[in-house]
């Protein structure tokens, strides 16, 4: 049973059309819930896979840079 109250009135709905409304919001709650956790992994997959190739990018240009550094040598 579903009961909306709007301005004042009261309608209650019951039988096989609450049953249908409650199949449909669940059916969107379920499509919105798996929407974000998709959204989620891609946002992760998207920042691991920029840090394994950013990472060693920044080591290997901080290697070079050392390489040619102009400071005297003891």
């Amino acid at each position: 049973m579903i009961v909306i109250e709007r301005n004042g009135q009261t309608t209650v709905i019951t039988g096989w059309r609450a049953w249908l409304i409650s199949a449909v919001v669940f059916a969107g709650a379920t499509l919105l819930l798996a929407l974000l956790a998709f959204l989620a992994f891609g946002v992760a997959i998207t920042v691991g896979a920029v840090l394994l190739i950013a990472v060693p990018v920044a080591i290997g240009l901080a290697l070079v840079a050392s390489a040619f550094s102009r400071r005297p040598r003891q």
